[in-house]
């Protein structure tokens, strides 16, 4: 029986967006969000019930700012935004980071600062769950703004009016939605918006490459380990104290690594005598240096992608 991951919005994990990227659960946010969403939810539906002007609710955007809106079409301005920015091209987003798109939009939302009601946070999740994925093209945003037109093809999926993306070819996502049993999502005041403004593209495409680069570095620790050995090559040069004098982190943990891969071998044993090499060349004494350098950016990127995942960069936003 697979097991549900419920996220708790704004403390997303390393760990459960592994397990988004590859699609290993099914996923849920928990309870506690509920209250938020519900508040925040009804602060833009006051606004767009209201006189007062309100970016994005009741007023058009970017230069049309100014424009007011009225409330009969407050709705239709939305969909309308979601159309107008679906214009992507090239090959479409891999499922990976597709499925995280999916997962930080829901959990952004759920945080009760972009004003969207609880079905919006659902679909999400339910497209999700259903094991779609929105056929998104890769080219045709920058960033800027939010992520505007990969968000809207997402969006425009889930509303029925997109794609899908089935077995790598692209579909009409209505009816894989009603094969699903999902109803199309009708968007409110703010939704469409909320929807695309955000860089959840870009987070997703980040922390796809970080998540793709760790067995990259972890085959590079195993096979810098077997060249010393093939080399007969010392493991002097990975002695702790050396590196401790360093201070490096990643120096002195690649250090460690290469300890423990080399620990017990035969090869290293059969020429600790009788060997009149002085020391061995840079690119087997100099490893934990190098590849403790990647360590430490690898970590580094860790925090500033754990942090966009959990982040709200939608606008306006709700308090």
């Amino acid at each position: 029986m697979t097991t549900t991951l419920t996220l708790i919005p704004g403390a997303l994990t390393l760990e459960q967006l592994q397990a988004i990227h590859a699609g290993l659960t099914p996923l849920a946010i928990d309870a506690s969000a509920r209250p938020g969403i519900l508040a925040s939810a009804a602060v833009v539906q006051a606004a767009a019930a209201g006189d007062a002007p309100v970016y994005g609710v009741n007023t058009g955007f970017g230069k049309l700012a100014n424009q007011r809106i009225s409330a009969a079409d407050l709705a239709t301005l939305q969909v309308n935004l979601i159309r107008s920015h679906s214009v992507g091209v090239g090959e479409p987003l891999s499922p990976p980071v597709l499925r995280l798109m999916l997962a930080l939009k829901a959990a952004s939302l759920a945080r009760g600062a972009s004003g969207v009601r609880q079905v919006v946070v659902d679909t999400l999740l339910a497209v999700f769950n259903a094991g779609m994925v929105p056929y998104v093209p890769s080219q045709g945003s920058v960033g800027a703004s939010g992520d505007l037109a990969p968000l809207s093809h997402m969006t425009l999926a889930l509303l029925g009016e997109g794609e899908m993306l089935v077995d790598g070819k692209r579909v009409p996502a209505g009816p894989v939605l009603a094969e699903a049993g999902i109803t199309p999502l009708t968007l409110a005041a703010k939704e469409g918006l909320a929807l695309i403004n955000g860089t959840q593209t870009s987070a997703s495409l980040a922390l796809h490459g970080f998540l793709s680069f760790e067995p990259v570095l972890e085959s590079a620790l195993v096979i810098g380990a077997m060249t010393v050995d093939a080399a007969r090559g010392s493991d002097g040069p990975f002695d702790p104290r050396i590196h401790a004098l360093r201070g490096q982190p990643g120096q002195i943990d690649v250090a460690q690594y290469y300890r423990a891969l080399l620990a017990g071998s035969a090869i290293r044993a059969s020429h600790e005598e009788g060997d009149d090499r002085v020391q061995d060349p840079y690119c087997l004494r100099c490893q934990p240096q190098v590849v403790g350098a990647c360590l430490d950016q690898l970590r580094h990127a860790s925090l500033v992608l754990v942090r966009e995942a959990n982040a709200v960069t939608d606008n306006p936003l709700v308090f």
